[in-house]
């Protein structure tokens, strides 16, 4: 199984849930992208014992996250589902500052000279949204 590593700083921090008594989980969530105009919210869990590894970070705080990605079947009354989660198993907090959210944001850049004098069509914005 692969694993893979994300920088952001935490957004939310849940407490520890106990499903059963051979299982408990906490969830958290990441912010990543924060300086893009489309942030990204990522939703981590941490399992059994690795769920005290959250105790030592706050709200606000920058941190690199290694987790790997599980995947599972579940045969249920309405068919066969299947559901991904992202199990972190190493906290690490990041050296670097906080990034805080950017207020402005770059423009796309300028067509070419030569493509707008020979065009003779009019720019048609076609994008679904």
């Amino acid at each position: 199984m692969a694993s893979f590593e994300v920088n952001g700083i935490l957004k939310v921090k849940n407490d520890t849930q106990v499903v059963s008594e051979k299982f408990s989980k906490r969830e958290f969530v990441l912010t990543t992208d924060s300086s893009t105009q489309y942030p990204q919210y990522i939703s981590f869990q941490l399992t059994q014992d690795k769920c005290a590894l959250l105790d030592n970070y706050q709200i606000g705080e920058e941190m690199k996250v290694s987790f790997n990605l599980r995947g599972r079947e579940w045969n249920g009354p309405q068919g066969i589902r299947y559901f991904n989660s992202l199990e972190a198993w190493r906290l690490e907090k990041s050296s670097g500052a906080v990034a805080q959210p950017s207020q402005s944001f770059q423009s796309a850049p300028a067509a070419p000279q030569d493509f707008i004098q020979n065009s003779s069509a009019a720019i048609v914005d076609d994008l679904p949204f």
